[in-house]
């Protein structure tokens, strides 16, 4: 299982959007390296949900249900399918993150405009032991 992490504005549609609606559609990304990423997505990888604009925090987990399809009028992006796991104990911000030694390679760090980006296991890791584990 691989896993991610995937930006969207509180505004656009935020976490509780997600919980909400019980799933979604992850679409819209217009970023040839984050199209990438998610045609990498399989069915069962994880990824974090991270609120960017004003928030700039990880606040959730959720799963790829689907694997990715052609998105926009002339299918040259693509889309995936997500449903929510389960929200962190409490949101690791960007100010965290960046001051933990342990995510100093993490691509949302050193490419901050990129909407989905891989996250390597031990990076995922710290990130879950910065939030307390996931709140259930």
């Amino acid at each position: 299982m691989a896993h991610w992490l995937m930006k969207s504005e509180r505004e656009s549609y935020a976490w509780e959007d997600l919980v909400r609606d019980g799933a979604t559609e992850w679409d819209g990304v217009r970023n040839p390296t984050a199209r990438i990423n998610l045609r990498a997505m399989q069915v069962g990888d994880e990824a974090l949900f991270y609120h960017s604009g004003a928030d700039k925090a990880c606040v959730g987990v959720m799963r790829i249900t689907r694997t990715a399809r052609p998105d926009g009028p002339d299918g040259k992006w693509a889309s995936v399918a997500v449903a929510p796991v389960a929200p962190l104990a409490k949101p690791v911000t960007l100010a965290a993150i960046k001051g933990d030694p342990r995510l100093a390679g993490m691509e949302m760090v050193r490419q901050s405009r990129l909407s989905v980006s891989p996250v390597s296991d031990a990076e995922w890791a710290a990130i879950l032991d910065l939030a307390g584990g996931l709140s259930r």
